[in-house]
């Protein structure tokens, strides 16, 4: 049996089916127009060729199909960022560390929507300026999305424990590093006129200044 955009039904049972085929659609969308609001109901099911009233059984509304897209391309960086800096970490602390911090610009430069999607939506709550750096009180959900910068920290803390660095804080200088690496690339992408320095570069001075490290 086919639905009305001409997609075969799935048979029951195949639920799960559906809701991947939707993500993968609302995913393909955002590669393709490279903002997220084209990521509609209407066009996320004209793409993965369903009958939009389809998605309810799956998703509450276009936001949480956007949510699962998010939990994707998070664990998508996480594995990148883990992947590289695991195939060093036996052979120098510091090569690690800047292949991970590499390893996310990269990811940020060469899927740029996704990456204004992830960081780049405004959260629920307003921001607590004088609240303790305690990765314990960052919300569950957010916490799991940021296993990457996990990964950083735990860089650092080698490196200091290697006596590569002398942070006193590998938590906050991790801090420190994320917010000068996402602006790095966020006023690359939108101030793409500018003569910025080789990024490569930029990068591996930016670590190492902030990380205290000595080559």
């Amino acid at each position: 049996m086919t639905t009305s955009g001409g997609r075969t039904r799935n048979r029951r049972g195949e639920g799960g089916l559906l809701r991947d085929e939707i993500v993968a659609a609302a995913e393909r969308i955002l590669e393709r127009e490279g903002d997220e609001a084209a990521i509609t109901l209407r066009s996320v099911a004209r793409e993965a060729g369903i009958a939009a009233p389809s998605i309810y059984a799956h998703f509450a509304d276009r936001d949480a199909v956007i949510e699962a897209v998010l939990d994707i391309a998070f664990d998508r960086l996480r594995q990148i960022v883990i992947d590289t800096t695991t195939a060093l970490a036996d052979e120098d602390c510091v090569a690690s560390l800047l292949a991970g911090c590499h390893a996310y610009v990269d990811f940020a430069m060469r899927e740029p929507a996704r990456y204004r999607v992830l960081f780049g939506r405004l959260r629920e709550g307003r921001p607590d300026l004088k609240m303790p750096l305690k990765l314990e009180d960052v919300p569950p959900k957010w916490r799991s999305r940021l296993q990457s910068f996990e990964v950083l920290v735990h860089a650092l803390a080698a490196c200091v424990a290697a006596g590569r660095s002398t942070s006193t804080d590998p938590f906050a200088d991790a801090a420190l590093v994320w917010t000068a690496l996402h602006g790095a690339v966020m006023m690359r992408q939108f101030v793409p006129g500018f003569p910025w320095p080789p990024f490569e570069e930029s990068v591996d001075a930016v670590v190492l200044r902030i990380c205290r490290i000595s080559q």
